[in-house]
């Protein structure tokens, strides 16, 4: 079969996914989209397993600010613990993430030629007592990331007075407003790395997380 044909029945073949339409909107409209049940308790389980288990094996690092040509700890602006996500090692709960990453991001670059080239995720780990202060998650020497992401992984018990909310700053006619969302498990947040500033509000129990970006060339 030749190229063109191939890619017609790609085409042909391509069906509208309601979720990821909604999640187009809401970038469009407000640049963030919050989604609950993104991944289900299943999923989230051995995520969350997966996590604990690599933590608990001290692989994680304490997180720094800044990308590799400018790393700084500074524990006075974050204090959670990450471990980066091979998804060429990844076993059967990363797949599991990476699939449903990799379903979105095509789906982007076909309806809205986004053009995603690359992505990078984490595991991250937030303390007792631990936040992340105000910040964009973008560098002065490195601005390919166009969306962040947040997957939470806590228990199903979680309760909204455990803290650890991310709050996200818009701006509408000259006036901030600011949008705290809770890490209940298996919800998702995506919002654009470079408009929007955001902090990570103090945690009064573990906070568990994989945070990551996708980017454009």
């Amino acid at each position: 079969m030749s190229e063109s044909i191939q890619e017609l029945f790609e085409q042909l073949e391509f069906k509208e996914n309601p979720l990821y339409e909604q999640i187009i909107q809401d970038i469009l409209e407000k640049k963030y989209s919050i989604i609950d049940g993104f991944f289900n308790e299943a999923e989230v389980a051995i995520l969350r397993s997966q996590l604990l288990k690599k933590y608990e094996e001290d692989n994680f690092k304490k997180a720094a600010i800044g990308n590799k040509t400018s790393e700084v700890i500074e524990r006075s602006i974050r204090g959670d613990f990450i471990l980066w996500i091979n998804e060429a090692e990844a076993g059967i709960a990363e797949k599991t993430y990476f699939n449903k990453i990799n379903s979105l991001i095509d789906y982007l670059n076909r309806t809205c030629f986004m053009g995603i080239l690359a992505k990078e995720f984490h595991y991250a780990v937030y303390p007792e007592g631990t936040f992340y202060k105000r910040h964009l998650d973008t560098f002065q020497n490195d601005g390919r990331r166009k969306l962040s992401m947040v997957c939470y992984l806590n228990d199903e018990d979680w309760k909204p007075e455990n803290g650890g909310e991310l709050a996200i700053y818009t701006q509408e006619n000259g006036e901030e407003d600011q949008i705290n969302i809770f890490p209940f498990p298996g919800r998702v947040v995506i919002f654009e790395s470079q408009e929007l500033e955001h902090e990570v509000k103090p945690v009064k129990v573990p906070r568990l997380s994989i945070t990551g970006w996708l980017k454009t060339r």
